[in-house]
């Protein structure tokens, strides 16, 4: 299944990024549901035990249907303001709380419509029947989220978005929009003018895009999917995830023990002594300041040697320690 998007001459010259610090607390909230899914982000989420434990998400988890959902456009519309010079959480929470209430109740009848019994349920009756007290309720658990699980690390997350879209500049500047979508996601490809967004999402189809060009959203939150939104009145949207988000619950690096530098070398010594959690080649190149190329050889050699094991989460392969490796690295064998 596949969504395609296909761009005219006036849409090559209206493509732009932005980032959004409500979008990314939404894709926060939909992470603590994404269960076997969290990966990179299972340090955050064991830092976050107790902040998640005093907030009531009920509402919210409403409306974010599993995969192939639609979760309702007035939720996280998207930003307005250029990326240079970024709408605050406040002023997105206004556009939020704005939203007209008719309109609210028909983008939520469409939301529960995807999951069976959701719209005859008693929360889901008093959403649909008080469309205005829902949008304000909506706003509040937004708000209320936004401090509980990301505004302490804001500064960092939109560090990393910053350098995301400062990276596919420089990739629209060096070969256009086909360079540019070359890796931004696995699921996404580029051909003759059309871009094409392989989903489970049931919003299937060709969508010309009329000249308004696409909005490019990196998120750290919303690994491991990409989401698009299609809304007439906005701007067609992409958000995906943020390049180098593997490293980003990380502390330093930790020096590998000397005798371990000494069996195996540094390089392949750090890889396993600082692998505490599934990682992927592209995460420990980052991590290491290594090639890419450089790392998949150490990797072979160390999975070869009984020290790492290999699985395949959605498109990506993570490399974790096997029991000897851990052994090894801890200084226990």
């Amino acid at each position: 299944m596949s969504l395609r998007l296909r761009f005219g001459t006036d849409d090559l010259l209206r493509c732009r990024f932005a980032v959004s610090p409500l979008c990314e607390t939404h894709e926060a909230v939909r992470t603590l549901r994404r269960r076997g899914r969290h990966g990179y982000h299972q340090p955050w989420l064991r830092r976050m035990g107790e902040a998640v434990a005093g907030l009531d998400l009920s509402e919210l988890w409403l409306f974010m249907a599993a995969e192939g959902g639609y979760t309702p456009d007035f939720l996280g519309p998207p930003p307005g303001a250029p990326f240079t010079s970024p709408a605050s959480f406040e002023d997105e929470l206004a556009r939020l709380r704005a939203t007209d209430p008719a309109l609210a109740r028909e983008e939520m009848a469409r939301s529960l419509a995807c999951t069976p019994g959701a719209a005859e349920s008693p929360l889901g009756r008093g959403m649909l029947d008080d469309p205005a007290g829902a949008v304000q309720r909506l706003a509040d658990v937004t708000e209320q989220a936004w401090h509980a699980l990301v505004a302490t690390d804001w500064p960092r997350l939109r560090a990393l978005l910053d350098a995301d879209v400062a990276y596919r500049s420089r990739k629209l500047a060096d070969g256009g929009l086909e360079s540019l979508f070359a890796d931004l996601h696995p699921t996404l490809s580029w051909a003759a003018g059309t871009l094409t967004l392989s989903t489970p999402s049931t919003f299937l189809g060709m969508w010309d895009l009329g000249g308004r060009g696409v909005l490019l959203m990196p998120s750290v939150f919303v690994w491991p999917d990409v989401v698009s939104g299609f809304a007439p009145r906005w701007q067609p949207t992409v958000i995906y995830p943020a390049r180098g988000m593997g490293d980003l619950w990380r502390g330093p690096v930790p020096e590998a023990p000397g005798a371990l530098v000494r069996l195996l070398g540094p390089n392949r010594a750090a890889i396993l002594s600082a692998l505490d959690e599934p990682a992927s080649t592209t995460a420990l190149a980052h991590r290491h300041g290594l090639a890419p190329s450089s790392v998949s050889a150490h990797l072979s050699v160390l999975r070869h040697a009984g020290l790492l094991a290999s699985r395949r989460q959605g498109h990506q392969v993570l490399y974790e320690r096997t029991p000897l490796g851990v052994a090894l690295a801890t200084g226990q064998a």
